[in-house]
């Protein structure tokens, strides 16, 4: 067989004077302090506090067999911090609920940075958006992982409070 002469392989694309997506910042569609607002109320919301020894008990007794373990954490949750962090993520749009649950997935590893764009698919076809990150264990945590991902952080945004 010959060598085709006359055939001349098409041209390659060319990016001379145009933006790859690929090379862009994230630009999250929620704002990044209203991000690093619900990361906050998060921290509140998972945070636990010292507490008495049970009925105030001796700290001698507290080794005790018989006793059992002595829980120095207290567990319950603070109503009224839940029900902020719940006010917070209803006040975003439901694209926005989505985008954060991406971050929280990808912060858990559960996506990579790099299936971003299939990570806010699915989590938009998400039942109830709010409900699944309430129940997710470390949330301010993973979406800080999450944020980390994209070069994205809450340090200096200022007093969140």
């Amino acid at each position: 067989m010959g060598v085709n002469k006359g055939w001349n392989p098409p041209p390659l694309p060319s990016f001379k004077g145009e933006e790859l997506e690929a090379c862009d910042p994230m630009e999250p569609l929620t704002p990044l302090d209203m991000l690093c607002r619900i990361i906050l109320r998060a921290k509140e919301y998972e945070a636990q506090v010292p507490t008495d020894y049970d009925g105030g008990e001796a700290p001698e007794n507290v080794d005790d067999e018989e006793e059992g373990v002595l829980s120095v954490l207290d567990d319950t949750i603070n109503d009224s911090v839940e029900k902020e962090l719940i006010a917070s993520l209803e006040d975003l749009a439901d694209d926005q609920q989505a985008e954060l649950l991406a971050f929280a997935w990808v912060g858990q590893g559960t996506y990579e940075a790099a299936d971003w764009d299939e990570a806010c698919e699915v989590a938009s076809e998400e039942a109830n958006i709010i409900d699944e990150l309430m129940e997710m264990p470390m949330l301010a945590s993973v979406l800080e992982a999450g944020l980390a991902a994209f070069d994205l952080s809450c340090d200096g945004i200022g007093d969140l409070s």
